[in-house]
């Protein structure tokens, strides 16, 4: 295959290794959530309590984070901060996908929009039932999980600058 030098004096190598290597970060980042979730489900906690929920929401972050970090100070490249952008297209094709949801009795039958998707994102308490009831997980631990994957390589980079 031909390399072609595109603007900014990338090849079609360049960038294709670049996208392979946006797409193996988000996937790393993906991958620490469902560690935390498997332990999480390991040890059984129970599915209405608060702390359970509260505390996976912080290791969401915090654990992709630090190895975001870690990864980026072995192997420095700035692709890995830019990995929050596939966090926040997730989010963007959830909410789109949550909106067009048909309602009814016990899911947010008479939701406004903006409530429709506070309740199935970030309402612990009060779950609007729409994805089933996995709105956190799905709409919110794995972008959060992604932008801290980022903002630990973030970190990572900015300290060797």
């Amino acid at each position: 295959m031909e390399s072609v030098e595109i603007r900014g004096n990338k090849t079609t190598t360049d960038l294709l290794q670049e996208a392979g290597w946006f797409v193996l970060h988000t996937l790393i980042a993906v991958f620490v959530l469902i560690a935390i979730i498997g332990v999480f489900w390991a040890v059984h906690p129970d599915p209405d309590a608060t702390g359970p929920k509260m505390l996976c929401t912080a290791l969401a972050l915090l654990a992709p984070l630090l190895v975001g970090f870690g990864i980026s100070k072995f192997h420095p490249d700035n692709i890995a901060s830019y990995v929050w952008i596939s966090g926040a297209l997730f989010f963007g094709v959830v909410c789109v996908y949550v909106i067009d949801l048909p309602t009814g009795p016990g899911l947010c039958e008479k939701c406004t929009l903006m409530e429709r998707l506070y309740r199935t994102f970030f309402s612990i308490g009060h779950n609007s039932g729409l994805l089933g009831g996995d709105g956190i997980l799905i709409g919110t631990w794995i972008p959060l999980s992604i932008f801290g994957y980022a903002l630990g390589a973030k970190i990572a980079n900015s300290l060797e600058d």
